[in-house]
């Protein structure tokens, strides 16, 4: 659990399109992660 004002730890994903985004490549701007925690998961 990050603390608030924490620095996110650096991660890569692939984006909508397949291709893999880096958080680190955004540094010194605003960002903003949006998940759905229980998204392709039953219940």
């Amino acid at each position: 659990m990050l603390a608030p004002g924490a620095e996110a730890p650096d991660f890569t994903l692939n984006d909508q399109d397949g291709s893999p985004f880096t958080l680190s490549s955004t540094r010194g701007r605003w960002v903003l992660v949006w998940w759905y925690p229980k998204a392709s998961t039953p219940g």
